[in-house]
């Protein structure tokens, strides 16, 4: 019998984003934005966004397999936001906004370097993929005020701006998994 949770880390640059995008799929439960990947035991936005941590920004997303596959995750991280930029995404520039994905197990490491290997062999772009895959070690959540970010700022310029073509982008190309 499969577990009906488990737990996801992606950094695909802002956690705003990140944390928008992934918010909207059916069979997610909750995504928390937070830091992971750093040398830091105490990391805050300041510091993080300082680049003086390692960490990344990312979100845990914890979601229910028999509604939606981790592959199904894999194929959304993928496609709303750049894997072929080092440390960028977009303005965002540093070691926090990398392109990442912790891991949790074996399966998801295995299931996340077969899809890693698919594009680079459909050459799903004329770059070189630069996300990074490590095992997950530990996550730090963001203070409150980043939490649901999106959907209390929306009219912000950066939300606007940026937050909503993804999420436009995400209605079109995944309809089917999208919360009604």
């Amino acid at each position: 019998m499969k577990k009906n949770k488990e737990t996801a880390i992606f950094g695909g640059g802002c956690f705003w984003c990140t944390e928008a995008i992934f918010s909207e799929l059916r069979g997610v439960l909750s995504v928390i934005p937070g830091y992971s990947g750093g040398y830091e035991d105490s990391p805050t936005y300041e510091s993080v966004c300082a680049g003086n941590t390692g960490h990344a920004e990312v979100v845990k997303v914890e979601f229910n397999p028999a509604v939606i596959s981790y592959r199904n995750l894999l194929e959304v991280f993928f496609a709303l936001h750049d894997p072929t930029t080092k440390n960028r995404q977009g303005n965002d520039v540093g070691i926090q906004y990398r392109s990442v994905i912790f891991y949790m197990n074996g399966i998801q490491e295995e299931e996340a370097k077969k899809y890693l290997s698919l594009l680079e062999s459909n050459k799903a772009s004329s770059r070189s993929i630069v996300t990074e895959l490590e095992p997950f070690k530990v996550f730090f959540p963001a203070k409150e005020y980043h939490k649901n970010y999106y959907k209390t700022h929306a009219n912000e310029p950066y939300c606007a701006a940026v937050i909503s073509p993804k999420l436009e982008k995400l209605r079109k190309m995944f309809a089917h998994d999208v919360k009604s």
